[in-house]
Parts: C-alpha cells; structure tokens; sequence
C-alpha cells in the first residue's frame, strides 16, 4: 500500500482501474441493451448474456489509459471503449459457435449458442457489431463530427479484412498450413492486434494528435498486442479452464502453430518478457499520466485469464 501522499504502485492503480472500468461498462451496456417488450426480446438478452458480466475489460480500459495521457473527457472515452468491447464481444460470440472454434463456456458462463439457439447467436453478435458504429457515431461519442467519423473509420478498419476478420480467416487457414513465425506474428498483429490498436489511436483521435506525435503509442499497441497474444497461448497450454473462464488445450488439438508451438514455452514467455520492457518504453516522454498503460503492460502477462 501506498504512503499518504505517494501515488499508488502499479497493480494496485490496475486493480482500480479495472473495477472502475468494469463496473462502468456493465452500466452502459444495462442501459443501452434495455430489453423490449417485442419478439425481439431474446435477441436483445442473448446480447446482454455476451456483454454484460465477466471478461477483462482491457478494451475499454485502454482506451480510458490512453485518453488519461491527453486528460480527454471520461464520458467520451468510456464510449470508444464500449465501441470496442462491442467488437470484442461479437467476435466472441461468432468464435465460439459450431461453424468456428464450437466452444461452451465462455466468461465462465455457456456461450451464446448453448444459453439460446445458433441462429440467436448470429444475430446478437451481428447487433453488437452493428452497435459499436451506433456507438461511435452519436454526438455523445464527441461534439465533432470529423472525430466521430475518424473514430468509425479506424474501427471499421480494425475489424475489417485487414484486421479482427482477416486474422481470423488466417487462423482458420492455420489448421490446415504450416506457418512460420513471421506469418503468426502477422496473424496475431490482425487478430488482436488491430483492436487494441484501435484503443490507443481512439484516443489520438480524440486528442487531435497529429502522425508524427502518434509513433509511439502505435509501437505501444504494437507491442503489447503481441504479447497479449503469446500470454493467451501460453494460457492455452499452461492455464486452468476454471480460472481462465474457457476451455484450454484447444490451438494443440487443433494442430495450429502459436508462438508457444513455434518458440516453447520458455522463448516465449522471454518473448513477452521482452516486447512489454519494449512498450513501456514507448511510453518514456509522458511521465506519470502513462502510469496506468505501463500497469497494463506488465498485467498482460502477469494475468492468469
């Protein structure tokens, strides 16, 4: 604990932060999903089983992070974010179906397809998509409307074919291909990469940064999005289904190469090791307000989910 007047260390600023953001997510999506009084019903509460309730939240608490170093308005940020987990989320759901990776648990609860039906899963994850741009384009999302379409634009981008959607594609390849490093390194750069990319270049967005002064939070959200993915992989083959919420073992049973299968364990986790050290320095010319991206860094393979 922190002496009186002495900021607090790292993991205690994330554990706030993650309880904060976590509680304020759920709040929003409560209000914004309000379930009607209409056929519609179990789609909007197959949306509420997926969003509301369980998960990291490291979406939206990246982007309130990044917004912290720019003193941006909460209430805008916390909107981004929601855009975001929306995409998450709806990639979640689709992932887990029959068609994709048939899995069922998730977030420590059935997946969206075993609570309801497949074609109810669709469509959820289909208006969560949908939900996120609805998002990003009300004026409560921010007064200017160049920011607003910006802000549509890079997320599109991100979940598009050359980001969420062309690296899944790229995994779906990769259990019928041998791949190389560069090649899952590029991946896993589209697959969850480009998202938490998004995070931090919604708040570069907001702040009106120009090119030049974003290079180094794009080699933050580089690197953290790697080592994101090489502490998933190493979750996969080292972690407890009853702790991580989901079902473990599967990139092996699925014959998928992953930085673990192609580095070991060991190289990897010196990988991660390595690619956080590299973020966090990224970070060297913003002084305390960065205290919460480099608690974010650390905590990505640190967590044990």
């Amino acid at each position: 604990m922190a002496a009186p007047g002495e900021p607090p260390s790292g993991r205690a600023l994330l554990r706030s932060a993650l309880q904060e953001i976590s509680a304020d997510v759920d709040r929003a999506f409560d209000t914004l999903l309000d379930i009607p009084d209409d056929p519609r019903r179990p789609l909007i509460e197959a949306m509420r089983h997926a969003a509301i309730g369980g998960g990291k939240r490291m979406r939206p608490l990246l982007v309130k992070a990044a917004g912290a170093l720019f003193s941006l308005d909460p209430g805008h940020l916390l909107r981004a974010g929601l855009a975001a987990e929306c995409i998450h989320v709806y990639s979640l759901v689709h992932d887990d179906l029959p068609a994709m990776d048939n899995d069922d648990m998730r977030r420590g609860k059935p997946t969206v397809h075993k609570a309801f039906d497949d074609a109810t899963a669709i469509l959820a994850g289909d208006s969560l998509h949908d939900l996120a741009f609805e998002i990003l384009a009300g004026e409560e999302t921010h007064p200017d409307p160049f920011v607003r379409i910006n802000l549509v634009r890079a997320l599109a981008k991100a979940s598009g074919t050359g980001g969420m959607a062309g690296g899944q594609m790229m995994d779906i390849a990769a259990e019928s291909a041998v791949f190389d490093l560069p090649t899952i390194t590029r991946l896993q750069q589209l697959k969850t990469g480009a998202l938490i990319g998004f995070c931090i270049e919604a708040a570069a967005i907001m702040a009106h940064l120009p090119s030049e002064a974003r290079v180094g939070l794009h080699g933050y959200a580089h690197d953290i999005g790697l080592a994101f993915q090489i502490a998933d992989d190493l979750l996969d083959i080292e972690g407890d289904a009853a702790v991580t919420g989901k079902a473990v073992g599967k990139d092996a049973q699925a014959g998928k190469q992953t930085f673990v299968s192609l580095l070991g364990p060991e190289r990897a986790r010196e990988q991660a090791r390595m690619l956080v050290e590299q973020a966090k320095a990224h970070l060297h010319g913003f002084d305390e307000r960065a205290g919460l991206l480099r608690a974010i860094a650390d905590y990505v393979i640190e967590r044990d989910r």
